[in-house]
């Protein structure tokens, strides 16, 4: 077997992987911001279809990594449509086959973690569930209830998490958190890179805008073979009546620009994910799908399957 070096451009060290073709895959579960398409109380046109059309609903963010090889699957983040998402799992790594071996959280708001609630023994009762978590993070499941609930019962077994350390996942699969700057009411907020036997993905659901951050985006996005990036709007002026200057996440818009000197091949590293409902990406057809196909990029859909 041939070790395959693999360098973590955020300056953070360097990891080997063992390569073996095939036998790990990320399956994206969910493409939309927190609340999903469509949204409580939202009846404009984009929600009103979704209502009426099930087909076109879309659940809150959410990756899985799938180890065929050691028959485990992890989570990346516990949405409100956890319950959803595990059956989407099933479909592809069945349970009686596939371990849940981690939940991996990014932060505490709510579409990232309040999905834990369906392990709970009003739901599925089950047992110390790995979910790794950042410091804060760690203490607000703790210490609040109904989530501190989850850990006394033994639904949940909490497993810490530190900045820039690699968490090694058997023989062939490596996740590294790492501080982004968000709103951190409540705990930190993390990416995570993912680090397979032949291929790497970063996953950044949610941050502020690039330039708040002491890293380029650009080198990082130029280090792995994927980037699922925070999508949450398509534009400024998407959502009427707001200040969206007062709305750090980086618009698709400025992403594209920012990336816009890359070749076509480190353009379609770039997979846009985290879509706000209003954001027309959610949309088939829209002109602004068109827009980012042509101009080399992509957007995350659910049950899009990536190679590690």
């Amino acid at each position: 077997m041939t070790i395959k070096p693999i360098i973590f451009a955020l300056g953070l060290g360097v990891l080997s992987i063992p390569a073996v073709a095939g036998d790990v895959h990320i399956q994206v579960l969910g493409v939309a911001q927190d609340a999903g398409l469509p949204q409580a109380n939202c009846y404009q046109s984009h929600c009103m279809r979704a209502w009426e059309e099930p087909a076109l609903r879309r659940m809150a963010t959410s990756i899985a990594v799938v180890d065929q090889r050691a028959q485990q699957k992890y989570l990346f983040d516990a949405t409100p449509d956890m319950r959803q998402q595990l059956f989407e799992l099933h479909r592809t790594a069945p349970d009686g086959d596939y371990e849940l071996a981690g939940v991996f959280l990014t932060h505490a708001h709510i579409g990232h973690y309040t999905g834990l609630m369906h392990f709970g023994h009003e739901a599925a009762g089950t047992r110390d569930v790995p979910v790794y978590a950042m410091p804060r993070m760690h203490e607000f499941l703790s210490s609040n209830g109904p989530w501190d609930q989850l850990v006394n019962f033994g639904n949940i077994e909490l497993r810490p998490l530190a900045h820039a350390t690699p968490v090694r996942l058997g023989s062939q699969l490596a996740v590294t958190p790492f501080r982004v700057p968000h709103r951190d009411e409540y705990s930190e907020t993390v990416g995570y890179r993912i680090d397979g036997p032949e291929k790497s993905a970063v996953f950044i659901p949610d941050i502020d805008k690039w330039e708040m951050w002491d890293i380029d985006i650009r080198k990082v996005v130029r280090s792995v073979d994927y980037a699922l990036l925070d999508a949450t709007f398509f534009r400024d002026g998407e959502l009427p009546g707001r200040d969206m200057s007062k709305i750090r996440h980086p618009f698709v818009s400025e992403s594209m620009e920012l990336f816009e000197s890359f070749s076509d091949e480190e353009k379609a590293r770039v997979i846009f994910i985290h879509m706000n409902h209003t954001n027309p990406l959610l949309r088939d057809g829209s002109a602004e799908q068109a827009e980012v196909e042509r101009r080399g990029f992509r957007f995350a859909r659910e049950g899009l399957r990536l190679e590690l």
